[in-house]
Order: structure tokens, then C-alpha cells, then sequence
């Protein structure tokens, strides 16, 4: 949720509850305009729910940032299989590929790392996703 307002509205928020939401912003990029709608879900709340929630947000989407603490090896630690269900519903239905990019956060909190930046480079390269580390602080 940090990286979504962080990119809305340019400001941080450090505390967040396990609340869903769907926004709506538009960009320009290279002089076209964009409309994201962003459907963010908290981890726990993924977790907890049935897969049909899951696979009807997968069938939503075009492209998907997947999110983890460095500071925190459970996140890390469950993205092979949220790719995993991704690719299967998603290109299982075509053969494009679909955009995933992980994204390692808390990158100011660097005193306490659990994953290092080597490893979400390397799950990055051998899931063929895409690989960013960044703070939604700073």
C-alpha cells in the first residue's frame, strides 16, 4: 500500500491497515496517456481468502507488482508460488507472456535486511520477471 500512494501522490504513509482497495490514476509516458487502475491487496488478506478471490483479481489484471519486505523472508518467500498461480491462469488462456515485476521495498531499512538483493535478482531471472529495489520512504 506505501508504493501504491507513494506513486499516486507522491507522499509516504508508514502504517497501513489490511484494507483492499482500487485505484485510479492517470500518466503521462512518453506522450501517451495512461490509465492504471491498480487493485492493491495486502498480503495477509491473499492468505486468508478463497482462490476464486485470487484468480478473479489475476483474470483483472494486465500486469502484476508483486511486492516483498527485504525485511521480511515470509514475503519473500511466497512469490514463487503467487508467479507460479499468475502464469497459470494467465498465460495458461494465451501464449503472451504476462508482465510480473518483483519489487523488494524498505531498501532504507538496510540494518534490517533478511534478503539480500542478490536473491531477488536471481528468484527475478529464473521466474523471467522483472527486478527493482526500492523504498517507499525515501
Amino acid at each position: 500500500a506505501a508504493l501504491t500512494v507513494r506513486f499516486l501522490t507522491r507522499r509516504f504513509i508508514g502504517e497501513y491497515g489490511d484494507m483492499e482497495f482500487i485505484y485510479s490514476h492517470n500518466l503521462t509516458v512518453d506522450g501517451r496517456e495512461i490509465l492504471f487502475h491498480i487493485w492493491d491487496v495486502p498480503n495477509s488478506q491473499e492468505q486468508t481468502e478463497e482462490g476464486s478471490s485470487e484468480e478473479k483479481r489475476i483474470q483483472w489484471a494486465d500486469s502484476f507488482v508483486l511486492v516483498y519486505s527485504i525485511c521480511d523472508r515470509a514475503s519473500f518467500n511466497i512469490l514463487p508460488l503467487k508467479i507460479q498461480i499468475i502464469k497459470a491462469t494467465k498465460e495458461g488462456q494465451s501464449q503472451e507472456k504476462v508482465p510480473i515485476v518483483i519489487v523488494g521495498n524498505k531498501r532504507d531499512l538496510h540494518h534490517q535486511r533478511v534478503v539480500s538483493s542478490e536473491e531477488g535478482r536471481l528468484l527475478a531471472l529464473s521466474l523471467d520477471c522483472g527486478f527493482y529495489e526500492v523504498s517507499a520512504a525515501e
